[in-house]
């Protein structure tokens, strides 16, 4: 199997991808990462799709309403950009999110492994199951396939 393609928000590719607007439909549970001033200001959270991203204070974790045990965080700036708090410890997105297909970078190699530097830490994914995702700030993310296709609808 060839390396892992690494690719950044500052990548010039970027620039060259045919991104689609798409609105989330759902919404999802919220708490805010606030330990206290004598505890760890930041932890490693492992997300539903297996990858292990940093939390830091102030940042928020996330998670579908049916499996709060299986959250990811948002980093402060983006949360307050991208997301609504519509009653105490639910949001929804109401910003767009750019959706590529993550096969697009690899040239439509399915199988090949990419690696996004995202702002919580680095996603290694296979590009076949995967969306390249841009919000709000030129942030980029893995966004798996099979969620899109239940939680997005395309922005016409």
């Amino acid at each position: 199997m060839s390396e892992s393609i690494i690719i950044t928000s500052q990548d010039p590719v970027i620039a060259t991808l045919n991104f689609k607007p798409y609105r989330n439909v759902v919404e999802r549970r919220v708490v805010p990462f606030l330990p206290e001033l004598n505890e760890a200001q930041t932890a490693e959270i492992n997300t539903p799709w297996g990858m292990q991203l940093t939390v830091k204070r102030g940042d928020f974790l996330i998670s579908e309403m049916d499996a709060p045990d299986d959250f990811w965080p948002i980093d402060a700036q983006i949360f307050d950009e991208s997301y609504e708090i519509i009653r105490p410890g639910v949001c929804v997105k109401r910003a767009l999110t750019l959706l590529v297909p993550l096969t697009d970078v690899t040239g439509g190699d399915e199988s090949q492994q990419v690696t996004v530097v995202t702002l919580e830490g680095l996603e290694t994914v296979p590009a076949g199951d995967f969306y390249l995702a841009k919000g709000v700030m030129g942030e980029i993310w893995p966004y798996p396939k099979e969620k899109a296709n239940t939680v997005m609808m395309p922005v016409e």
